[in-house]
């Protein structure tokens, strides 16, 4: 039987790809593109069958160079997510097996059992315009969705808002994902930040929301992390080092001038095999000491709100070499007095739990949950929120 594959999809991105047999087993193996970065992560293909035949084999599916890929330590934590299409819905695919060369370099290796026609295959489950539009329409409308400029590749750049029609001032929280444009469980938790925020009433804060940061890298199937000509969390100083963190810079001058700003989150993800659980990257104690003190309380308040969803150590002051040594947005927004960090969720699982869409919103509920009480002054511990507002397993 003869296969292909195809990466002219949304989010696409796969090379090296080479198609075999063994038996009667079709052999598909291909590679993360890294698209201009140091280091590959993201990956989505979509694999179609040529022929007809009424009996369908296995496929043998194979991701290779594992170890180029930032934060493989352990590949068989890396689980993607596989639907059939035109119609089917992503699910988690079980731990690929890993396997060594005959020279030493590693791979992995899923099987794929009778698999339909047409199946699309992404590192993490994607995150883009569609589930977007989702959310405004499930929150029947409650979340304003403008577009603020446009990217250094000339797509619009959007922004969701719950500005309505009121003059009160409110206290006010920016929040940004996908920075990093494979980093995907950013844009879900947000995602049920948003979901939560929009059924608060009178107690939601004032939120600027940027979903889609790095949207050209989202559309183009990049990673995006420290890529050229510039990372975009790295492009926040003055003058701003790309187009967009420029965009953002002057959209956040308006919330300024809206609300009171308190706080601002920036969603990420980790390395692609950590599963210890979300945790967060506070300011420089050294540099931001007060920003510092002030967002070691946040952190605090959201590590008991997400429980179990929590790595153990989850406040952190970022210690790993970094490629740029210009101001992130967490830096900008600390030289502007806010309480400021950025939270790393996990791709795939936390401990043994295999986190699926349900999962990232539920998090995010809890961060706004964690944030509203404490702009309320709230200390109080873990709550479980509602479960109908999450909509998809």
């Amino acid at each position: 039987m003869t296969w292909r594959v195809v990466t002219d999809v949304p989010y696409g991105n796969a090379c090296d790809i080479s198609i075999g047999t063994e038996g009667d087993v079709s052999v598909i193996s291909f590679a993360s593109d890294p698209h201009g970065g140091p280091e590959s992560l993201w990956f989505c293909l979509r694999l179609e069958k040529l022929t007809s035949e009424e009996e369908t084999e296995s496929v043998k599916l194979i991701l290779k160079y594992p170890e180029n890929m930032l934060g493989a330590s352990d590949p068989r934590k890396i689980r993607p997510v596989i639907r059939s299409q035109p119609t089917g819905n992503w699910r988690r695919m079980e731990a690929g097996v890993p396997e060594e060369t005959r020279d030493g370099r590693l791979q992995v290796v899923w099987t794929l059992e009778r698999p339909d026609d047409s199946i699309d295959i992404a590192f993490c489950y994607p995150y883009g315009l569609p589930e977007l539009e989702s959310l405004v329409t499930d929150t029947d409308g409650y979340w304003k969705l403008d577009r603020v400029g446009v990217s250094q590749g000339a797509r619009p750049l959007v922004r969701l808002s719950n500005y309505g029609d009121s003059q009160e001032p409110r206290d006010g929280v920016f929040v940004i994902a996908r920075q990093h444009s494979g980093e995907t469980p950013g844009s879900w938790v947000l995602d049920g930040f948003l979901r939560r925020a929009a059924t608060m009433g009178s107690e939601a804060p004032f939120v600027w929301a940027i979903p889609l940061a790095n949207m050209d890298g989202v559309e183009e199937g990049h990673y995006g992390k420290d890529g050229y000509p510039y990372d975009l969390n790295r492009a926040w100083g003055t003058p701003p080092m790309r187009h967009e963190a420029l965009v953002y810079r002057r959209d956040m001058e308006r919330w300024f001038s809206r609300c009171r700003p308190a706080i601002a989150l920036d969603f990420h993800a980790p390395g692609c095999c950590e599963s210890s659980g979300i945790y967060a990257f506070l300011p420089s104690p050294e540099k931001y000491p007060e920003a510092h003190a002030e967002s070691s309380r946040l952190a605090m308040r959201i590590g008991d709100e997400l429980d179990t969803y929590a790595a153990e150590d989850f406040a952190r002051v970022a210690s790993y070499a970094s490629r740029w040594d210009t101001p992130g947005f967490t830096s900008h927004c600390c030289s502007k007095g806010l309480i400021s960090m950025a939270l790393e969720t996990p791709y795939s699982q936390i401990g043994d739990v295999v986190l699926t869409r349900r999962h990232y919103r539920e998090a995010g509920s809890r961060i706004a949950e964690a944030v509203v009480d404490f702009l309320n002054g709230e200390t109080g511990g873990a709550s479980t929120p509602k479960t109908d507002i999450y909509g998809i397993v």
